[in-house]
């Protein structure tokens, strides 16, 4: 595994370290010894998978807050999806800073998001799934959220919103 970090603090890009020949290749997505290594908390406590049949769909911000504040490592498996970590802990260096990268099933990138920032995304094709694994059990009592066009985040989205749930429209303004 091959770990980048972003422009803000504690969120990573995971590639796969591949190993080739002639039958393709063979790498790692998930490790517990190499994740901890590289200083990642490697907990797991659920898997999510999540499908959208159109292009332009958008989910999130979402988050859970503390004691249920929850790390992903999220990946596209079908498709492609713009992927977006936003910075919500006040303590940190790029708190309310932003970042974003295309997932891919071709690429086989993933996103590590620490706790404390909020997870979106926009899918770029029809048919796209995205799988993420994460260090605590939804917790519903503790989630929540904020609108992917908050100016408060300024977050660049690669195209237009063509389908958003009434409650992703519906979080509420940033207050510092």
């Amino acid at each position: 595994m091959e770990f980048t970090e972003t422009k803000i603090a504690g969120v990573v890009v995971i590639d796969i370290k591949r190993i080739e020949d002639d039958r393709g290749f063979f790498g790692r997505s998930w490790c517990i010894d190499e994740l901890t290594k590289a200083g990642l908390d490697p907990t797991l406590k659920q898997v999510n998978i999540g499908f959208s049949p159109k292009a332009g769909t958008m989910r999130g911000m979402h988050l859970q807050t503390a004691p249920h504040a929850e790390i992903k490592i999220v990946r596209c498996t079908l498709g492609a999806v713009y992927d977006v970590a936003l910075d919500l802990r006040p303590e940190s260096p790029t708190f309310r800073q932003w970042y974003g990268l295309e997932l891919t099933a071709e690429n086989r990138r993933s996103l590590y998001i620490p706790e404390g920032c909020a997870h979106g995304y926009l899918t770029l094709t029809e048919d796209s799934e995205i799988y993420y694994f994460t260090s605590k059990a939804y917790a519903p009592d503790h989630a929540t959220g904020y609108r992917y066009d908050d100016p408060a985040f300024g977050i660049e989205w690669p195209h237009s919103i063509e389908v958003i749930s009434d409650a992703d429209k519906g979080w509420p303004d940033f207050e510092a």
